[in-house]
This record gives structure tokens, sequence and C-alpha cells, in this order.
């Protein structure tokens, strides 16, 4: 959410920063709104000191017996009492109005996030290893032998479309890739291992930025909890409502965790195979820092992420999303993504983002500063570390062999029981 106090200060910056992001003149009902909730604060203060004037000269009426002026202050009292009432509601009706307008409004990009419409102008930083080169056509991952544990008809049956039924070697793969991502998290990153609810309130959901906007895009059970789209919503809100000491920061947790999206709008995308899930796995990286690490911190949560990706021996490549391209809570994202033989591509498998105090703000999330003074908002940021599904689509996929084989990276080969191939 956004600080009302620095669009009033510059209107001007605030609609060139919104205007990055397709929205223009976003300024003007802002303020108009913040002047209307400013005025009807004003007219409950006024009304307050009359009935405060009126409440004295009451008394001093009464003790000179002029019933006259007394029934006339008592009535200006009973005036003012109503003008307070009526100006206070009016007063929280339009705040509630502004509070719902500014978590609408998306976070203003960093300086340096390049232009654009969509993921066709986003701008690549750095490339890592080298496509493997097959001497025969490479698969998809559903199509590939050794990868028959990938049951997508009886979760069909089970749950409808976008669900997997995971069995055998392949159910065994796909753990193990989750058990070694929490623990390079943990041993070489220093992460802290977490284990959060997937289910959540409002709440959570306001603080990281899903609600109001983005309720489509997730799931809610009937008693009202949300289904979390990713764990950044429930180790994110750890801090929220919490003022903190500065040398509580910085916090960097790590979850492996269910997820759940609904896909909304991604009809007829990455139909095929695992890629587009309504139900997934994902190891999330959550920072919690103070405001002047926050951009360090963003290119630490990025060779965490990237660690894991050469760790495992998979080619991927890094981009810095473009205006257009860049959610709503971020200042600044970096996508990874991984090669794909089968797809003959590079796919997202991770996104490392942060969000300066746009989240803190909205969960009321600050830290006191250690030599004194008032508090300030924490910055916070996350990434995935990564997607466990979209991994194990990358290691069939990259490690498969001409007669439908998959070599197990070495890595895995201690989760697996010592298998080195399926």
């Amino acid at each position: 959410m956004h600080d009302i106090r620095l669009i009033r200060d510059d209107p001007a910056g605030f609609d060139a920063a919104m205007a990055r992001r397709g929205l223009s003149d976003a300024s003007t009902p802002i303020l108009k709104l913040d002047d209307a909730r400013r005025a009807a604060i004003h007219a409950a203060e006024t009304a307050r000191a009359a009935q405060n004037a009126a409440s004295k000269q009451v008394g001093a009426a009464k003790a000179k017996g002029d019933e006259a002026e007394f029934e006339r202050l008592r009535a200006e009292l009973a005036q003012a009492k109503q003008r307070i009432g009526e100006a206070e509601a009016e007063a929280k009706d339009l705040d509630a109005q502004l509070t719902d307008l500014l978590m609408g409004l998306p976070n203003i990009l960093a300086d340096d996030v390049p232009d654009g419409a969509d993921e066709d102008d986003n701008v690549e930083v750095k490339r890592h290893g080298t496509p493997p080169a097959f001497d025969f056509q490479p698969l998809e991952h559903y199509q590939i032998p050794a990868a028959d544990g990938l049951d997508f008809e009886t979760a069909a049956k089970l749950s409808g479309s976008r669900f997997a039924v995971l069995s055998g070697p392949v159910a065994r793969l796909h753990r193990a890739l989750a058990q070694f991502m929490l623990d390079h998290h943990v041993t070489q990153n220093g992460l802290t291992e977490t284990m959060t609810p997937v289910l959540v309130r409002d709440e959570a959901m306001l603080g990281t930025g899903q609600l109001p906007k983005f309720a489509e895009d997730s799931y809610r059970t009937t008693n009202g909890w949300w289904l979390i789209p990713t764990a950044e919503v429930t180790l994110t809100n750890i801090v929220a409502g919490h003022t903190v000491d500065e040398d509580y920061l910085p916090r960097r947790y790590v979850a492996h965790t269910l997820c759940f999206r609904s896909e909304a709008g991604s009809a007829g995308k990455d139909t095929a195979g695992m890629l587009r899930q309504h139900q997934f796995e994902k190891v999330e990286m959550v920072s919690v820092t103070h405001p002047d690490a926050s951009e360090d911190e963003q290119m630490r949560m990025l060779g965490c992420a990237e660690g894991v990706l050469e760790a495992l021996g998979l080619p991927y490549r890094t981009v810095k999303l473009c205006s257009g391209d860049t959610g709503f809570g971020a200042r600044r994202t970096f996508d990874i993504e991984v090669w794909l033989p089968g797809q003959d591509r590079y796919r997202e498998i991770s996104s490392v983002s942060t969000t300066g105090d746009f989240q803190a703000r909205r969960m009321n999330a600050r830290f006191k500063p250690a030599g004194g003074g008032k508090p300030q908002f924490v910055h916070t940021l996350n990434g995935s570390g990564l997607a466990v599904g979209r991994a194990l689509i990358a290691v069939l996929e990259n490690y498969q062999q001409a007669d439908g084989s998959v070599v197990v990276p070495e890595v895995l080969r201690g989760y697996m029981g010592g298998v080195e191939r399926l």
C-alpha cells in the first residue's frame, strides 16, 4: 500500500510511477477522497470544540437561573453532538474508501525496471549451462517412458483437469527434489526451515496483496479460509502487526508447502502435462529486512535459487521483468527460466521479488531503529526456491536417455536410496 503523505507531497511523481503500470491520473481520485476525509475530520473537530464550549456555558446559565439560555445551550449541545456523529461516520466511510482505493493500486517500480508491455520485453541478465545435445528427439516429461508414474487420467477422474497423480519412482523423485531444496537452503544458504498452515484468513491475503484485487486467482473455503497460492503469504505475515527491534532483522525463512491457484485466465495454456496445475508444491523463500539491506538481499536470494539449479546441473537463464510483466506487489522481479528440451525453450521455475515497504504497510510490520527514533516499516522479499513440480519436469527432460530411462542427478541419489536411473 502507498503512503498517502507522499502522494499529497508529489502527485505528479506518483502519477508518473503509476503510468509505468498503465494507469493514468492515479492521484486525482485519491486526493479527492483524501480532501473529503480530512474535511470531515475537521468538521468533527470543529463540532466537538463547539460542544465543549457550550458544555461550559450550560453550567454557567444554570447557576444564574437563566432558563432560556440554558435551554438554548442544551439544544446547541444536542446539535453539536449530532454533527460530531455525522462527521465521524462520514470520515470513517471516506477512510475505508481511501484504503480500498490505495489497496487496489500496484507497487511503484524500481527505477531500473525496463519499460515494456509483456514478457517479450523482459531483459536477459544471465545464462548458465549449456542445453544438452541429444542424438534423438527429446520428449516432453509426460511422454518419457520412465515417467509412467505420472497419471493425469486418474487425477481427472478424482479432481478434474490440471491435477496429477504421481506414483512409484517419479513420486519419489518429486519428494527427493523437495527435500534436497530444503536441505540446500538450510545448510548452504542459512535459511530457517518453517512449516506453516495452508489455510489463512482474509487479513493474511490482504497483507501480501492477493486481496482484494486477485480473489479470483485463489480458492476460498465455505467457512472463509483461503488456500494459499504460495507460502509467501504465511511466511511474510509472520511479522504482521509487529514492531520488532532492529537487531531482529534480517529474518530469512524457507518452507515447503502445497500451493493452490485457480489459474484464472489461463484457459488453453499448458494443458498437457503438469506444467500448470491447480495444486502443486513449492519451496518458498521469504526475507524480512532493514530497508537499507533489501537491495542486496534480493541479489542474495536470487543466488540461492540459481544455486539449486546449478547443483542439479540444469541449464537456465535469468531475466529482469519489464514494467508490463512485473507483478502487482513487486518493485522489481527476476525470473529464472529453466531449459526444457521437450519444449525446446526456457520456462519459468522461480520468481524473486522485492516489494520494498509495500507489503509491510498493508501488514503494519515495523522495526524500532537501534539508535532510537520513530519506528519504520520493514522491507519484505520473496522467491521460489524452487517450484518442485517444474523442477521434476526439468530433471526428467534434461536427463532423459535414448532408451526412455532418466538418469538421476547425483545430488539427489542419496534421497533416492542410491537409485541412479529411473
